[in-house]
């Protein structure tokens, strides 16, 4: 790849250039490959692929050093070439978060990023910790951060913030301008317009973000008419729905790099106003290649790959193996294992993260597609039953309850390590017991449902359903607010609205008050014998300990979906339908 030059540049604006001549900013005609990863959420090594009728069902596919392999060919062949990452990098797994992500940092630097759109889930270690690894002259991660839509909270977003002297302010570039060989490209973050919702709202603490509707025509129209440059991309962790929406909404932006849902597009999805859209998946098991030629300031031609990431497809590059060895040899067992404290609950890791702790007889994993036949993602999935078994029998519960969280990882028939529940559960919650009434948790089901079936996509969530174990009931998604859910059983028999149930779920002493992030009364928090802090994940572990043979079979159907989600609107099978719960007429087909 040819060499970057930076020029000096106000906080609002950053210029890239690529050259392999004397510097030129002339707009002109060629060609650009934009090579596209995100939604890596930790993933450092390979992990089996589950999903029910995939291809490569129970193949070997993701891992950072396959990843790299498959980077570095796609330069070869492709010189004029830009590396994206759209985010939710550095949360995910033990080894990010006992790093607070800079695990990944470290090995993520080897790979010459050139661009990143921070998602959600980078924000997990708080704001001073994100400015360090991203913001300002210089920034731990060498990626070149962008964020339209970030901004340092005023004192009327957040009365106490401690960035007074800058509120107002974004925390990051806008955009960025490369010149690739003769094609000047700009280059608009954006990042989802909420924190890490299943944790504190303290997380955020100093940091006001938008929904970008204000900054991207504004940004579109500076790139274009001012900038003078040939092609606007848009790297984007607001997911494919809303991404979809915006660009619609708001024509001027050629391509759109995707995160969040974590949707597969094997065939790029190309909107009403021309938009080519793109989103890799989750874990590194897919690498984008985007090539488009470029004339007039018009794409004339592109040809998109979607690589899966497999050890069937590519080879570990030694260097960042290594690294990645090196990495964890901290965490898994041999003379360089050591203890390590949770940064956001202090708890301390005492075991080994590769050790076996349990066995399971199905594949855990929540990714099906829309149109599975049992289990779709978004409705349910066997990981999250599994954990919301463990947490309602850890506090001998009527109900356990679990976010709908999109990360996660696949686990095969067999052996379970507490590293997998770490990949489940990186994020530092307790686990508390508390009453909520049948009536919140009928509103609790409803309030889900509207925020991941509704028509209108900007009011999605950001999550899935929320998975419970000992609660079951039926969900119509085309139904209006209050009328989707119904026969709700607790244990069996039906539910009674002025009932207070015994609830499970995560707890941080943030919001000492709620259980999952709704009000309960009468709560109290999973301790070990000595008073001490307990993680989710070793409550995980215990349980697995208490099962016969160590073996979990977790039931599914706990969702009875009345009707089937809608049909996808592009090529692509779809995890989250990306015009919402929308019924269409298909004319039959």
């Amino acid at each position: 790849m040819a060499t970057l030059k930076f020029s000096r540049c106000p906080y609002w604006v950053c210029l890239a250039v690529a050259c392999c001549s004397p510097l030129r900013l002339a707009a002109g005609d060629g060609q650009v490959t934009l090579i596209h990863i995100g939604d890596l959420h930790g993933h450092l090594v390979p992990r089996p692929q589950l999903r029910d009728a995939a291809s490569d069902h129970g193949k070997m596919v993701g891992g950072l050093a396959y990843v790299y392999d498959q980077i570095s060919k796609i330069r070869r062949a492709h010189p004029n070439s830009l590396l994206i990452n759209t985010g939710d990098t550095i949360q995910g797994s033990a080894e990010a978060l006992f790093s607070r992500g800079e695990a990944l940092i470290e090995i993520l630097n080897e790979f010459k990023i050139d661009a990143f759109a921070p998602g959600n889930w980078d924000f997990l270690y708080g704001t001073d910790h994100f400015i360090r690894l991203f913001a300002g002259e210089t920034p731990k991660a060498n990626w070149h951060a962008v964020a339209a839509n970030l901004y340092y909270a005023t004192l009327y977003e957040f009365p106490a913030t401690p960035y007074a002297d800058k509120a107002g302010q974004r925390v990051l570039p806008p955009y960025l301008i490369y010149q690739v060989g003769d094609v000047k490209v700009g280059l608009i973050g954006l990042t989802a317009e909420r924190g890490p919702k299943a944790l504190s709202p303290m997380v955020m603490e100093g940091f006001y973000l938008t929904t970008g509707q204000d900054e991207l025509p504004n940004a579109i129209d500076l790139l274009r008419n001012q900038e003078q440059v040939d092609l606007v991309v848009l790297l984007s962790e607001r997911g494919l729905a809303n991404n979809l929406a915006l660009v619609e909404t708001f024509p001027g932006v050629d391509i759109v790099l995707s995160s969040d849902m974590h949707e597969e597009t094997y065939q790029a999805l190309v909107a009403e106003t021309g938009t080519i859209l793109v989103e890799e998946g989750q874990d590194g098991t897919l690498v984008g290649e985007l090539t488009v030629r470029v004339e007039d300031k018009k794409i004339t031609d592109w040809q998109w790959q979607a690589h899966r990431i497999s050890v069937d497809n590519n080879v570990p590059h030694p260097k960042i193996a290594a690294k990645i060895d090196a990495i964890r040899r901290p965490f898994i067992k041999g003379e360089g294992f050591k203890p390590h404290v949770n940064p956001i609950n202090g708890a301390v890791l005492r075991t080994p993260v590769d050790i076996i702790i349990g066995h399971t007889r199905i594949p855990l994993h929540r990714s099906n597609f829309s149109d599975a036949e049992r289990a779709p993602a978004v409705i349910e999935g066997t990981s999250h039953n599994f954990l919301t078994d463990a947490f309602r029998a850890a506090c001998q519960a009527d109900v356990g309850v679990i976010r709908g969280f999109r990360y996660g990882t696949h686990i095969a028939p067999g052996p379970i390590r507490l590293e997998d529940i770490y990949h489940y559960i990186p994020i530092g919650p307790q686990i508390a017991c508390g009453l909520i009434s049948g009536d919140d948790l009928k509103l609790q089901l409803e309030r889900s449902a509207q925020a991941v079936l509704s028509q209108w996509v900007g009011a999605w969530g950001g999550g899935w359903l929320p998975a419970f174990s000992g609660l079951t009931y039926a969900l119509d998604p085309y139904n209006e607010f209050g009328l989707r859910t119904s026969r709700i059983r607790v244990n069996g028999e039906l539910m009674d609205h002025e009932k207070m149930y015994r609830v499970a779920g995560y707890w941080y002493v943030d919001e000492p008050s709620q259980i999952n992030r709704h009000p309960a009364l009468e709560i109290k928090v999973l301790r070990d014998k000595d008073a001490g802090i307990v993680d989710a994940t070793e409550v995980v572990a215990y349980y697995l300990q208490t099962l016969p043979g160590h073996l979990v079979t977790p039931s599914l159907g706990r969702v009875k979906l009345l009707q089937p989600l809608p049909k996808p609107i592009w090529k692509n099978r779809e995890i989250q339908p990306l015009r919402g719960a929308v019924r269409v007429d298909y004319g039959g087909d």
